[in-house]
C-alpha cells in the first residue's frame, strides 16, 4: 500500500499547474417547477435554489486561486494550524475552494449539515471549538438567531451576492482583496485536516477528528475502486458536507477530471445532466435510482431522448441495496458497471468495504475490505467469531478517525487497538463477502439520511396527549427504512394520526415519522425502552438483512 508523503492540497496545486485552463467543476441549477415557497424545514436531501436555471463552471486554475485567496484571508485574520473553520453552505462552486482554502492554512475544516436547526448549529460550532463560521444565504435566518451567542471570539463570514447581513463579514469582497499566492504553510499527513459530524442515539452529533492521512487515503480508495481517469466526468448530487459525496469527488481530484454538482434529484434532472455534461460516473442513492426506474417503466422518461452511452458506472451507498433494484436497473442499462460502498464518517466515508465492479453476482453484500482496509466480525467480548456467525463489524485502516473530539469516553467505546467498532452487525459468507444483518445502534437510515430516534421522540413528547413514545425503523421498499412513531397516549386522551402529523410539521420534513402507531411502550426494569421487542413486533425480522435480500 502507498505511503502518503503529501497533503491532499498538493493534488489541487498540481492540477492547477498542469491543467490550468481546463474545467474542473460545473454547478447545475435546474429550473424549478414548483411555485409554492419551500422553507429549509421542507428540504429534500438536495434542492435546486429558487433562482432561474443556470450553469456555472470554474477551471483548475481558478479553483486553486480562490482557495489561495481564502487561505490568505484566514491567515490575515489570525487563523493558524489546528484552528477550526466551520462551513455551512449548500452545494455550490464556492464550497470546495473554501474547503481547500481552509486546508491550505493548516486549519481544520468543519463541514456542517445544511439541515441543522439553529440549536444544532450552535452546538456543533461550540463542540468543534470553531474559530470562524462561513455560511450562505439560505442560513441567514438560522445564524441570526444565534449570532449573539456564537460571535464572541468567533468570526462570521457570509458567502452570497446579495447584501451581507450586519452580523457577518462579506467573504466575496474580503477574499477578492487577498493574495492569490499559495500560503507558506507546511502540511504533513500527520496534521489534523477535518472534523465531520455524526451521531448515535443520544441526539446531538459527535465531532469526528481526522488527519490529512485519512483524506489522502479516501482519495486513493476512490480512484483505485472505480479507476477514475482523466476523461471521466463524475456527477455529484449528494451534499458536500457528507463524507461520501466529497470522498467520491476526490477520485476526480486525483485524476484531474471534471465533476458536475447537480442541485436536485428528479429523474429528469439526473438524466439531463448525464446527457448534457457527458457524465461517466454517477453516484445514486436507492430512492433516486428507484425514481428513475419508475419513470422509465411508466414511459414518462425515454432513454432515447438522452445521450447516455458514455455512462459507464452507477454506484450506490449510504443504505442497503435491494438486489431486485439492480436486476431491474440492468434491464435498462445492461452495460453499466455497478458498485456499492460501505463506510462511516468515522472511517472517512465510503470504501472501507466495497462490492467491486467485478462482483455484481454478489449484490446484497456490502462487499470485501476496500483498498488498504482490514475487516473482521467480533462478538460482544471483542473476539473474532467463526465465519458465518453474526457479530459486530470492525474496521482498521489509514482512514480511521483520530478520535471523537473532546470526548474520550465515546472514543474509548469504539476505538480499540486501532480497530473501529462500527456498531453494525454483520456476517461473512464462505467467499469472504460481508453482509449487514442488523444495527447495534438505533439509528434509522432513510433514503441515505441518518435519523436519530431520540431527537424525534423528544419532540413528540411535547404533545399534550402523549404519555410515551418510541421511534423505530420499519422496512420500506423505496427508502430502505422509514421512521415509525409508536405512541402511548395519556389515560383518557383522544388523539389521531392526523393530529400527530400536524404537530410534527414544525420538524424538518425528513425527520417526521412516516407512520404513527398507537400502542403501549414496553420498558425494561431500568426504564429503557425495549426497542428490539418493538422491532420484533412491527418488523418481524432483522431489518437490514431483510433489505439486503429483497
Amino acid at each position: 500500500m502507498e505511503i502518503y508523503v503529501m497533503p491532499i492540497t498538493q493534488y489541487l496545486e498540481d492540477n492547477a499547474r498542469n491543467y490550468e485552463d481546463e474545467i474542473c467543476l460545473v454547478e447545475l441549477n435546474p429550473a424549478m417547477e414548483e411555485t409554492r415557497r419551500v422553507t429549509w424545514r421542507e428540504y429534500d436531501l438536495m434542492e435546486p435554489n429558487r433562482a432561474p436555471a443556470y450553469r456555472r463552471e470554474i477551471t483548475w486554475g481558478v479553483f486553486d486561486e480562490k482557495a489561495n485567496r481564502f487561505a490568505n484571508l484566514l491567515i490575515s485574520r489570525g487563523i493558524k494550524k489546528d484552528d477550526k473553520v466551520a462551513i455551512l453552505l449548500m452545494n455550490c462552486l464556492e464550497w470546495l475552494p473554501i474547503y481547500f482554502g481552509i486546508l491550505k492554512t493548516g486549519a481544520i475544516a468543519v463541514p456542517l449539515n445544511f439541515r441543522y436547526s439553529s440549536d444544532e448549529i450552535e452546538y456543533c460550532v461550540k463542540l468543534a471549538e470553531a474559530d470562524i463560521l462561513i455560511f450562505g444565504p439560505e442560513f441567514i435566518g438560522r445564524v441570526e438567531e444565534i449570532a449573539d451567542k456564537i460571535s464572541k471570539n468567533r468570526l462570521l463570514y457570509y458567502v452570497g451576492e446579495n447584501d451581507c447581513p450586519s452580523f457577518a463579514e462579506d467573504y466575496i469582497s474580503e477574499a477578492a482583496n487577498c493574495s492569490s499566492k499559495k500560503p507558506d504553510v507546511t502540511i504533513t499527513d500527520d496534521d489534523f485536516g477535518a472534523i465531520y459530524f455524526s451521531s448515535g442515539t443520544t441526539g446531538f452529533p459527535k465531532a469526528i477528528l481526522h488527519r490529512h492521512r485519512s483524506l489522502m487515503h479516501a482519495a486513493a480508495v476512490e480512484q483505485k475502486h472505480h479507476s477514475t481517469g482523466k476523461d471521466d466526468v463524475f456527477l455529484c448530487i449528494p451534499p458536500l458536507y457528507h463524507t461520501g459525496a466529497k470522498m467520491h469527488w476526490f477520485g476526480s481530484l486525483v485524476s484531474a477530471s471534471k465533476a458536475v454538482l447537480l442541485k436536485g434529484t428528479k429523474p429528469e434532472y439526473i438524466l439531463n445532466a448525464v446527457s448534457d455534461e457527458g457524465c461517466t460516473i454517477v453516484w445514486l442513492l436507492v430512492p433516486w435510482a428507484q425514481d428513475i426506474l419508475e419513470q422509465l417503466d411508466s414511459g414518462a422518461l425515454k432513454l432515447s431522448d438522452y445521450k447516455l452511452d458514455q455512462w459507464r458506472l452507477m454506484h450506490i451507498g449510504a443504505q442497503p441495496v435491494p438486489p431486485s433494484l439492480i436486476r431491474h436497473w440492468k434491464e435498462y442499462f445492461p452495460n453499466h458497471e455497478y458498485d456499492t460502498n460501505y463506510g462511516l464518517s468515522e472511517s472517512i466515508g465510503p470504501g472501507a468495504v466495497h462490492l467491486g465492479v467485478e462482483n455484481i453476482h454478489k449484490v446484497g453484500a456490502i462487499g470485501v475490505p476496500g483498498y488498504g482496509w482490514q475487516c473482521k466480525i467480533c462478538d460482544e467480548n471483542g473476539n473474532e467469531v467463526t465465519q458465518g456467525e453474526v457479530g459486530e463489524l470492525v474496521l482498521k485502516g489509514p482512514g480511521v478517525m483520530e478520535c471523537y473530539y473532546n470526548d474520550e469516553k465515546a472514543t474509548a467505546e469504539v476505538l480499540k487497538d486501532g480497530w473501529l467498532f462500527t456498531g453494525d452487525m454483520a456476517r461473512q459468507d464462505e467467499d469472504g463477502f460481508y453482509y449487514l444483518v442488523d444495527r447495534k445502534k438505533d439509528v434509522i437510515i432513510s433514503g441515505g439520511e441518518n435519523l436519530y430516534p431520540v431527537q424525534i421522540e423528544d419532540f413528540i413528547r411535547h404533545y399534550d396527549a402523549v404519555h410515551d413514545v418510541a421511534v423505530i425503523g420499519l422496512p420500506d421498499k423505496r427508502l430502505g427504512e422509514i421512521a415509525a412513531a409508536i405512541i402511548e397516549l395519556k389515560e383518557g386522551a383522544v388523539c389521531t394520526e392526523d393530529d400527530i402529523n400536524e404537530f410534527c410539521m414544525d420538524m424538518p420534513r425528513y425527520k417526521r415519522p412516516k407512520k404513527v402507531i398507537f400502542a403501549d411502550i414496553p420498558r425494561n426494569p431500568t426504564g429503557k425502552i425495549e426497542k428490539p421487542k418493538l422491532r420484533e413486533i412491527y418488523c418481524g425480522e432483522r431489518l437490514v438483512e431483510a433489505e439486503s435480500q429483497s
